[in-house]
């Protein structure tokens, strides 16, 4: 059975100051338990969780009486050895000094103590105003602060006369809800509260867990003045307790009578308006502790359940609206969070109260942003509001160069492509447009006398798309502008009477129901649709269709990187890797380990050895998995990067590519995305946003050339798990990746301590499923 220890901050048994200790301490031995009793030798109330300096502290022993009756005696010595009879210690201290002597001094020879219980409080202590000056809550606290469990355990009764069988059925209640507690404890709880209403029936009603009501002393001082001649000490402090609970104090006609001057002599006598308390309970909405006990519940539970859970610290609204990744979201909260630690809701309007902690896992236009801006300590999303100085491909290149530019070391420039930006609406203007792109005019020259496959190729892709669309290769201006006119040409004609042609074809790129992808279909041929774009993609309310009709605008070309890096075990078909980064708060960025490589629905060919844009070209060169048959679902076209063999045996190989290329390719990605994020964060603020209350899951795609170099390919927000992750290993990543989101931010950001499985050095060093590859502070914490 448990060994415990009771202390209070009400003193001794006494009807008038003390009335529920003695019953509370004959329930808990009748239940078998083991209990030491310390206690202050007078009422203590009202001192929180203080001890006196230079104070030296006496124990007197307590030999309790008949209960409820005042008759127990008090003695300067203990008991002899071998004694039968009960004894308690009383100290001249405070609560929390009590709780010190009893664990560490008065009661070593009985074991160590299991679990401090401090009360039962003659009274109740619910909202901010009676907890944190209680005694019996600090009491419980020193006790959390010598790491032992604690309760703190409160009687809130609605008549002076102490009922015995009152008494004795909030002491029944109150045992087993410290057993139940003591059998449960969560792991991320340090102290719990519990406030029993003395009233009829309390065994049989609900058991309710509630927030701690936040409220103020709103008529001003707590003190009443009083004349020098009054007795200094106020009266008995065991009497000045109980008409403080009466409410009985009222300011006095002399201290109103009371003329201004320089300096008048007098005494303030504690006198709190506790009908600010009722107040505050009567304005504020149910569900807090004051309301609670006004109800006469101790905490809700359904029939049949349990009499208590542990407290949730946090309500979650988690709707991905995604069939594949939502379920794996909610695997990775109940493998590594105690299903008592949060509450599910299926809307913000289920929040007992705007400043109840929340978090939204949702899609970008889901999120209530306004509710996150208007509580940063309290309101956590899993997206930041702007972004697109690495979402936006021209974005990320005026990142990368702007950064470069002032820091020339910097590992960005060892991994990321030169890259161009222009802006076209029309097929007709593409020589205005290129008419600074002096690297492309260099290369085109170079190219004019040489065979397709001895040629500099360039990778034309659309700013703002996404899912391979729009992707082409070209080695000179006329293969370029070809491709664009084919795009307009593929356009219904855009007059009066077309706008339902328009909707229709812009509907269509959209659909996600759509028979397989076919690459080479005229999937950005809404060039001109452009025009109709007014807002920025992440306003708009639908998504998917103003990023298509808004996308084309703006266009990057880069040297396409050939060869790749191939293994003839494989077929020899071009791979990416998908690797998972973590953005939290203003701002710390991991990378997650466990990567995935995605292949090439065809076997790799130089992209001078036929017609690239055409489907059997484009399948080879291009590895996103939804251009691929049944929507990316070819075997074999996921596979985790740690499996993929150790020696390449393409042709195109070099011989010194070492044995762990896998670690090596892996340290340049933490390398680069930490100065990736470091440009953007530092040198991007106005189109990267950092929020201390929100973190974001980005998906960064990587190349690995022949030669085993790393080159980013671009940049992800709200990544498409079930593209990537498929149903194979790939989903055992895409779960293991939201554990470690639980495990790093959602745990830190609500307190509920350490991670699970590792700790936080581990993923510093590395050493964890997270790589913590850069921490800088942004000011906006």
């Amino acid at each position: 059975n448990t060994k415990g220890q009771v202390v209070n901050d009400d003193g001794p048994p006494s009807n008038q100051s003390s009335p529920y200790v003695h019953s509370f301490v004959k329930t808990l031995q009748s239940a078998g338990h083991v209990v030491s009793v310390v206690l202050p030798h007078v009422q203590r109330s009202w001192i929180g969780k203080a001890h006196f300096v230079g104070h030296v502290t006496e124990p007197t022993y307590f030999r309790p009486g008949t209960l409820h009756e005042d008759d127990g005696t008090t003695h300067e010595r203990p008991l002899p050895e071998g004694a039968e009879e009960e004894e308690w210690v009383l100290v001249n201290g405070s609560p929390a000094t009590c709780t010190q002597l009893g664990l560490f001094h008065l009661f070593q020879n009985r074991g160590p103590v299991d679990l401090v219980v401090s009360g039962p409080n003659y009274g109740r202590n619910s909202t901010a105003l009676f907890s944190l000056s209680s005694g019996t809550i600090g009491g419980a606290m020193e006790a959390a602060v010598c790491r032992r469990k604690a309760i703190a355990l409160s009687y809130a009764f609605y008549s002076r006369d102490h009922d015995p069988v009152l008494i004795a059925g909030a002491s029944r209640l109150a045992v087993k809800l410290v057993e139940h507690l003591h059998r449960n404890w969560s792991d991320d709880v340090d102290l719990y509260s519990i406030n029993i209403p003395l009233i009829e029936g309390v065994e049989q009603n609900k058991v309710m867990y509630t927030n701690v009501l936040q409220n103020y002393w709103a008529s001003g001082s707590s003190f009443q003045e009083i004349e020098p001649t009054e007795e200094k000490d106020g009266g008995e402090p065991s009497k000045q307790e109980k008409e403080i609970r009466q409410q009985t104090i009222a300011p006095s006609d002399t201290a109103k009578s009371l003329k201004p001057s320089r300096h008048k002599h007098m005494h303030f006598k504690w006198a709190p308006k506790f009908t600010d308390i009722h107040k505050s309970i009567e304005e504020n909405p149910p569900g807090n502790d004051g309301w609670a006990i006004k109800e006469g519940y101790t905490r809700q539970t359904e029939a049949g359940n349990t009499p208590l859970q542990s407290a949730p610290r946090f309500y979650a609204f988690i709707d991905y609206q995604d069939p594949y990744v939502q379920p794996l979201i909610l695997s990775a909260f109940q493998s590594q969070l105690s299903a008592s630690s949060y509450t599910l809701i299926s809307s913000l309007s289920e929040l007992p109260t705007p400043e109840t902690p929340l978090l939204q896992i949702t899609s970008y236009e889901t999120l209530d942003f306004s509710h996150l801006l208007a509580h940063y300590t309290t309101s956590f999303a899993n997206a930041y509001i702007i972004r697109k100085a690495l979402i936006r491909k021209h974005y990320l290149a005026h990142t990368v160069t702007s950064w470069l530019t002032k820091n020339p070391d910097s590992p960005l420039k060892n991994h990321v492509k030169p890259t161009l930006d222009f802006e076209l609406d029309y097929a007709e203007f593409l020589e205005e447009a290129l008419l600074e792109a002096y690297e492309l005019h260099e290369s085109f020259a170079r190219n004019h006398d040489r065979k397709p496959v001895d040629r500099e190729w360039w990778i034309l892709k659309p700013s703002m798309s996404d899912r391979g669309q729009g992707i082409r290769l070209f080695s000179t201006e006329d293969e370029l502008r070809a491709i664009f006119e084919q795009w307009e040409a593929d356009l219904p004609e855009t007059d009066s009477d077309s706008n339902s042609e328009i909707e229709a074809f812009t509907s269509s790129l959209t659909n996600t129901t759509s028979p397989p992808f076919d690459p080479t279909a005229p999937i950005l041929s809404a060039t001109k649709l452009s025009l109709y774009a007014e807002t920025e993609p992440e306003t708009k309310t639908n998504l998917t269709t103003s990023i298509i009709t808004s996308q084309l605008r703006h266009f990057i070309a880069q040297p396409y990187i050939h060869p790749p890096l191939l293994f003839s075990a494989l077929q020899n078909h071009k791979f990416h890797i998908r690797s998972y980064v973590l953005a939290v708060g203003a701002l710390r960025v991991y990378v997650y380990r466990e990567m995935l490589a995605l292949f090439a629905a065809e076997s790799y060919s130089a992209p001078g050895e036929g017609d690239p844009n055409r489907e059997a070209g484009l399948r080879a060169h291009l590895t996103n998995t939804c251009l691929q048959d049944g929507h990316g679902k070819r075997k074999g076209s996921v596979r985790p990067f740690w499996s993929l063999p150790s020696f390449p045996s393409s042709s195109s190989a070099p011989d010194h590519l070492p044995a762990n290329w896998h670690s090596a390719t892996y340290t340049a990605i933490c390398d680069t995305t930490s100065a990736l994020f470091r440009a953007a964060a530092q040198g991007q603020q106005i189109h990267f946003q950092t929020l201390p209350n929100a973190f974001e899951i980005f998906g960064l795609d990587w190349l690995v050339d022949a030669q085993g170099e790393v080159w980013l390919l671009e940049v992800n927000a709200f990544p498409d798990f079930g593209q990537s992750g498929g149903e194979g290993e790939g989903r055992g990543v895409v779960r293991g990746l939201w554990e470690e989101v639980v495990n790093v931010v959602v745990r830190e950001f609500f307190g509920l301590g350490g991670r699970v499985g590792g700790d936080e050095e581990e993923v510093d060093r590395g050493e964890g499923r997270m790589t913590k590859v850069l921490d800088v502070d942004m000011g906006r914490s």
